[in-house]
């Protein structure tokens, strides 16, 4: 393996932020994250390797887990949390574990991270097999809860991927699908909430939309299958309805569509 180098670690190109103008502030850190989708657009064929494997898989009847810490992990948490309202699929789907449980999602949990054998412990806890897909989030790469949780899915014959921002890293050295995001040093030097954090959100978004869409969840442009889980949902859901159906009776289509749960349920009972 090559040489491997923190480029998340790397001092900021910009010094003594507390001595910039707060619209000078403003304006660099606007800057940098500029550079992030192009970052993401370079490693496409990386991500789309990564998502035909999992939506294989899932096609199959497996699952896909998220793990992570910190940001990282918070991240995948809500990528997950947010596919069965948006998707209609089933919560136990697309799993997210964070390095120090449920605590971890608003305070930190000083050294979870740095245990190598927690991650796998928690992927167990859901029963993870080869039929489901791991993706590790690190932004360095290196954090013991992914790299080790990844190991040990390699040794069992469960595929795995990985989003992280520096190249060469422990992480991608044990995935099978490793999508290296490299946005530089932070404007806050190390502070990889920051680029990195953004990089890995806009990946997650492609993952599961992606997936998604292969699936079958999503008809034309619209999520048909989302759950009417508030009112603002309900009247979109409505709308679905009478442009597929090209009606124009409102109250009509919303009890069509309250009636059955769905857009998707609610246009083929009409047809």
């Amino acid at each position: 393996m090559e040489e491997f180098i923190k480029i998340t670690e790397q001092p900021s190109k910009y010094r003594h932020l507390e001595k910039m103008a707060l619209k000078e502030i403003l304006a660099n850190i606007n800057n940098e994250d500029k550079t992030v989708p192009k970052a993401v657009e370079k490693v496409i064929p990386q991500i789309e390797k990564l998502v035909s494997a999992i939506t294989d898989r899932m096609l199959a009847g497996g699952r896909l887990f998220y793990l992570g810490a910190g940001t990282s992990g918070r991240l995948a948490i809500v990528d997950a949390s947010e596919c069965p309202p948006t998707y209609g699929v089933p919560y136990g789907l697309i799993i997210a574990l964070i390095a120090g449980g449920e605590k971890a999602i608003t305070q930190a949990v000083e050294f979870a991270e740095d245990n190598s054998e927690e991650g796998w412990n928690d992927l167990q806890k859901h029963f993870v097999s080869e039929k489901d897909v791991v993706i590790g989030l690190a932004a360095s790469g290196t954090t013991p809860y992914v790299v080790g949780a990844l190991q040990q899915c390699r040794k069992r014959g469960i595929k795995t991927g990985c989003i992280v921002c520096n190249e060469n890293s422990p992480a991608a050295s044990v995935s099978d699908f490793p999508v290296e995001v490299i946005v530089g040093p932070e404007f806050v030097t190390g502070s990889t909430r920051m680029k990195s954090g953004t990089a890995q959100k806009l990946v997650l978004n492609m993952i599961s939309t992606t997936v998604m869409i292969q699936l079958g969840r999503v008809e034309d442009n619209m999520m048909v299958n989302m759950q009417l889980s508030n009112a603002k949902l309900v009247d979109r859901g409505v709308k679905m309805v009478m442009e597929q159906l090209n009606v124009g009776d409102y109250a009509a289509a919303k009890s069509l569509l309250l009636t059955h749960g769905s857009v998707k349920k609610a246009v083929e009972s009409a047809k």
